[in-house]
């Protein structure tokens, strides 16, 4: 069974199974079968490093004392002989050292053997097979394995006079076969407590950890069956709880998107039958009777195809936003100017239905962007600002400057929008009162057409202030065309 395929139960299970062995494994290498080999090196080291500490101290007055010290603490033989073979000092340690039994033309040797080998030797022989100093076994890597060896090393120095000293030491080293069968006895009850010990340790913990993940996962099933009110929980771990919490955030806004969706078919399916009822109510008043073929008819059918036509229009320009399909044709122009006439193109409903439009202004203001796509945002707001004013019927427009900035904004004195809706009025059809009304003008997809053409001009804000009962503030903000 491929790995990838495991669940993440039996995966954590695996992991922690093989760790315990690597650590097992480590401690079998490491206390059994390289231990004799490591006992050998380290012997060796400190055999080398007190002769490097005798060397530094040749012309001490203590240096009886400092060997002494060192044969004492090491369990070692140490003499030091005149470059003519006279032993100038001696302390002993260790039962029968090697030394003893040289024969004095082998140590004799020893200076021809240190020239010889480059100032410094280490031999290592059995100490009841000794021989000649000549025929001991040299020490390159081979060690040999429970017998009682014996080490002899030898380095030549100088003291301070210049005269030639040869420090012979001799140390001991002990087989290790009976520690070693110790510890192999020991690693058995240890393995197998450690073994027993992690397959359980590691099946409670995979057990605990899967846990929450698997519960998660089965609620992102459910969730992916958009069944929104399925609840995450990921108790126990921070990152966990943390992806519970963002799941539960996820699928709280999938419900209301999903809400979006379906309130969106039905408003736009009612802005649809609305006009298309009345065109064919008119129009079959206007065949059957022939004293109703009235201008007033006709202009009924000719305002209801142009809300038709410009819902249609506006659904075409959400579903080119939503696409990244839009080309803004930048330029310079008055934006005072277009805001006098997109006024103006009202003027007809201000007159018929007593909407009030005040624009307030200091002077004539330029700005750099596409003209077409500020003025229909413009129109936009002005539309929505009229459909959700007040009974007053006021909607008041001001044009302020500041700071190199040309910020715009449109007020109406509606009911308002609580603070838990503001951040959705941006939506595709998302109204600030469920019950679906008909607007005065317009198609209510306004405000996400607004935003899609404001956030397609890179660094420009906006934004919207409302309070219940005091009516909204919706505001975009322009650089400034200085030059003009």
């Amino acid at each position: 069974m491929k790995l990838n395929k495991l669940s993440i139960k039996w995966k954590i299970f695996i992991y922690l199974i093989g760790f315990c062995s690597a650590l097992l494994i480590l401690l079998w290498l490491f206390q059994v079968v390289f231990l004799e080999r490591f006992y050998k090196i380290v012997k060796i080291d400190s055999i080398k490093s007190n002769a490097n500490t005798i060397i530094k101290n040749l012309d001490n007055d203590d240096i009886d004392l400092l060997i002494k010290s060192i044969s004492q603490n090491e369990d070692m033989c140490i003499e030091i002989f005149s470059e003519y073979g006279t032993l100038l000092n001696e302390s002993n340690n260790i039962m029968s050292p090697v030394i003893y039994k040289l024969t004095q033309y082998e140590k004799d040797n020893l200076k021809l053997n240190l020239q010889r080998e480059g100032g410094e030797f280490l031999y290592y022989f059995n100490k009841d097979n000794l021989k000649e100093i000549k025929h001991y076994q040299k020490m390159n890597g081979k060690m040999g394995k429970n017998i009682d060896e014996s080490i002899l090393y030898g380095k030549l120095a100088e003291n301070k006079n210049g005269e030639i000293r040869i420090i012979v030491i001799n140390s001991m080293i002990s087989p290790v076969n009976a520690t070693v069968q110790t510890l192999r006895i020991q690693l058995y009850y240890i393995t197998g407590f450690m073994l027993l010990f992690s397959i359980i340790l590691a099946f409670i913990i995979s057990k605990k950890v899967s846990k929450p993940i698997v519960a998660i996962n089965k609620s992102a099933k459910v969730l992916a069956k958009a069944d929104y009110s399925v609840e995450f929980k990921g108790d126990g771990y921070k990152e966990i709880s943390e992806l519970a919490s963002t799941l539960n955030y996820a699928a709280k806004e999938l419900s209301k998107v999903d809400n979006l969706r379906k309130e969106l078919i039905a408003n736009i399916s009612h802005d649809l039958r609305t006009p298309l009822t009345l065109i064919s109510g008119y129009a079959e008043i206007m065949r059957d009777l022939p004293n109703e073929n009235t201008i007033d008819n006709v202009q009924i059918i000719i305002d209801e195809t142009k809300r038709l036509t410009t819902l249609v229009n506006d659904m075409l320009d959400i579903s080119k936003f939503q696409a990244g399909i839009i080309n803004l044709s930048i330029s310079s122009f008055n934006l005072t100017k277009t805001i006098k006439e997109i006024i103006m193109r009202f003027s007809e409903l201000t007159k018929k239905d007593g909407y009030n439009i005040e624009f307030s202004y200091d002077q004539d203001m330029f700005v750099t962007a596409d003209k077409v796509k500020i003025t229909q945002v413009i129109y936009n707001l002005l539309t929505n600002a009229i459909n959700y004013t007040g009974s007053d019927k006021k909607v008041i427009i001001k044009q302020i400057v500041s700071n190199g900035f040309v910020k715009v904004e449109i007020i109406d004195t509606g009911e308002g929008i609580s603070e838990e809706e503001l951040s959705y009025i941006w939506e595709r059809y998302y109204k600030s009162n469920k019950s679906h009304k008909r607007a005065v003008t317009g198609t209510g997809l306004g405000l996400s057409i607004v935003k899609s053409i404001l956030e397609s001009h890179k660094g420009l804000t906006y934004g919207v202030k409302s309070k219940l009962k005091k009516g909204s503030i919706f505001w975009f903000k322009l650089k400034s065309d200085e030059k003009k």
